[in-house]
């Protein structure tokens, strides 16, 4: 497999986890919740020195910072970990 294919397989798979979760945990429809994981998870040109950054962080930290803010680990502690039906998305 080629980096590129794998760049291109996190990616889809963030998307699908932060999708999951805006649905689940913010509310929106499916077609909002795509577009969120989108935007969070845009495409990047191989040659972006920032290209794998976002990934640093799993997709459940970048969705509680956009539901709760930054404050999320201390006013939610109960959402710093995922739940197990989390752990378990392909």
């Amino acid at each position: 497999m080629s980096s590129e294919d794998e760049y291109v397989e996190m990616l889809l798979s963030g998307r699908r986890a932060y999708a999951w979760i805006m649905q689940r945990y913010g509310g929106m429809g499916a077609a909002d919740a795509e577009r969120a994981a989108v935007e969070c998870y845009p495409y990047e040109p191989g040659d972006d020195y920032y290209r794998l950054l976002v990934f640093h962080e799993e997709p459940w930290h970048w969705a509680m910072l956009t539901l709760h803010g930054p404050g999320y680990v201390t006013d939610h502690p109960e959402l710093v970990e995922p739940p197990p039906e989390y752990r378990a998305l392909p």
